[in-house]
């Protein structure tokens, strides 16, 4: 390891990057120093979590500090040690905070493109280029249970990610779809309040997370890309409904894919740049560039070949006055992740010229089987006899039953055209939408029968449905998550008819879902006892062998 630590310095020193920075900044030495070690492993705590506070008192008693410039509706902190370094104890309790939603490992300034677009209960909001799917839980902290985040990636393996990193923050207002970015369908009809497009790049700012970014970083690489974030962000646009805002991000330092990309669709006079706002008054960062040379692959002005004019800095004084308020965070002055951020606002009126056709075609658009559908009657009469009512927003999928936010069941119903504007596509279904995953699971099935109800959901279901939950004394729940597994008739209210899943409750309101057999058996993950333990202060016995 410290050959390769070595060999990184040296790639370092010799960079492209390093040598390129010095036509973008002053003093970049400076900025090497703040560029090269390690970044400090960094959380998210969310604050829809009932143990909030739990967290946030165990975060602060193993030394960790409060990122003092975040806004959010949660709390981001950082930790007393490098990412990927925790040890023992604190190692196993922040694996599985994570695993169970409190918390979410997030670089610093990853958290910042949502806090610049501060999206408020009820509204729906697009994340062009979700996954990994940080930045789409940190969205849905924002929202709580009302409005909707439109969660979209196009590669298939980083939808699976995506997919588990919101299924394990279980929030309710997630629709996670599967689109190129650059023909997303316009869902809904009317724009979005706001849109997220934390583009593809190069990566020249994340040199303290990918040390390989040293000796592989080329400027033409941002050429190459630059295309490809334009035409995201134009679309981005035009999906968002006038007024609404789109917050346009990279982890790259390259203006060619930041000031550059954001000057070209703020010539075509649909969007303005505004100010980042009170959200980010505490970032040390710099305005954006307005000037910036083009280098060639060895770091140098490139004289020779011939660039394309967009990517040259505009002569246009009314767009190029607008650069200086982008947002630039170098490494070096925010300690941390070198990043850009744009917020624009859409100030043209809707283009009414594809509205929707008189006579519509009378086609039949059918959703696959493997798409979430509304559950129906026979469903609902089960979950009646079992829990004693019905959650609104209840959707089956495979072998799970779904829980959605008003706006996601909205946005099914709907009518909506396809891109041409001849066709109307109408409303109860998900077309043209591909749709992966949505909403918070509430229960599992099996052989088409409800089977149990699903523990992260159960505190939240207690609201609206009875039939599961059991009182129970404290102790119970306690020798429970210790590894004992008492008899059913060990707990005296348990009746003879309480089999199968049930939700023991505590009078404290912890819900902890069990299997009710000859024993009372715990139906939570390890991760999920490991945290529960942490929170009742237990220590960890396991059960005795009959």
């Amino acid at each position: 390891m410290a050959s390769r630590e070595s060999d990184w310095r040296r790639e370092a020193e010799n960079s492209i990057l390093l040598k390129s920075v010095s036509h973008w900044r002053e003093k970049p030495e400076r900025w090497f120093r703040g560029s090269y070690n390690r970044l400090p492993e960094t959380v998210r705590v969310n604050p829809m979590s009932e143990e909030k506070d739990w967290v946030e008192s165990w975060l602060s008693g193993i030394g960790a500090n409060r990122i003092p410039w975040f806004s959010g509706p949660g709390s981001a902190w950082e930790m007393p040690f490098d990412r990927g370094s925790a040890e023992e104890e604190v190692k196993s309790l922040m694996a599985a905070l994570h695993e169970t939603g409190r918390i979410t490992r997030q670089e610093a300034v990853s958290m910042l493109p949502v806090l610049a677009l501060d999206p408020t209960p009820g509204q729906i909001i697009l994340d062009l280029c979700a996954s990994p799917g940080s930045k789409t839980t940190q969205i849905c902290e924002h929202l709580g249970d009302s409005g909707a985040v439109i969660a979209n990636e196009v590669i298939s393996g980083r939808v699976n990610t995506l997919v588990t990193n919101v299924q394990r923050h279980a929030s309710r207002t997630v629709l996670v779809v599967q689109h190129d970015g650059r023909h997303m369908p316009k869902v809904p009809g009317s724009g979005f309040d706001g849109v997220l497009v934390d583009v593809p790049c190069t990566g020249s700012g994340t040199t303290r997370k990918n040390p390989d970014v040293w000796g592989k970083w080329r400027p033409s690489s941002g050429r190459s890309l630059h295309s490809l974030q334009y035409d995201l962000l134009s679309r981005a646009i035009e999906l968002t409904k006038p007024g609404g805002r789109v917050v346009y991000s990279t982890c790259s330092l390259d203006p060619i894919e930041n000031e550059a990309v954001v000057a070209r669709v703020v010539a075509g006079g649909k969007v303005r740049v505004v100010p980042c706002g009170d959200s980010l008054s505490g970032v040390p960062s710099k305005p954006g560039m307005a000037n910036w040379p083009l280098l060639n692959d060895r770091g140098e002005l490139d004289t020779e070949s011939e660039s394309e004019e967009y990517l040259l800095p505009t002569k246009d004084k009314t767009v190029s006055s607008q650069l200086n308020d982008c947002l630039r965070v170098w490494n070096d002055e925010i300690g941390g992740g070198g990043f850009f951020l744009a917020v624009l606002e859409r100030i043209m009126e809707e283009d009414v010229s594809g509205s929707i056709d008189p006579f519509p075609s009378q086609k039949t658009f059918d959703d696959p089987e493997a798409f979430p559908q509304p559950i129906d009657e026979k469903r609902k009469r089960e979950l009646r006899e079992v829990w004693g009512s019905v959650p609104t927003n209840m959707w089956s999928r495979g072998k799970s039953l779904l829980w959605s936010s008003d706006e996601i069941r909205e946005i099914w119903g709907a009518q909506r055209t396809r891109k041409s504007g001849r066709e109307l596509i109408p409303g109860d279904r998900w077309r043209p939408l591909k749709v992966i995953h949505l909403g918070l699971i509430a229960a599992r099935l099996r052989k088409g029968r409800l089977d149990r109800t699903v523990s992260r959901a159960a505190r939240r279901l207690r609201e609206e449905i009875s039939g599961p939950f059991v009182n129970v004394e404290e102790n119970v729940i306690d020798d429970i998550l210790r590894g004992k597994e008492p008899l059913r008739t060990d707990i005296s209210s348990l009746q003879d008819t309480d089999r199968g899943s049930r939700i023991l409750v505590g009078s404290r309101g912890y819900c902890l879902a069990v299997w009710v057999g000859n024993r009372v058996t715990p139906m939570v993950s390890q991760s999920e006892r490991t945290v529960m333990r942490g929170v009742r202060d237990l220590s960890f016995e396991p059960k005795e062998e009959e």
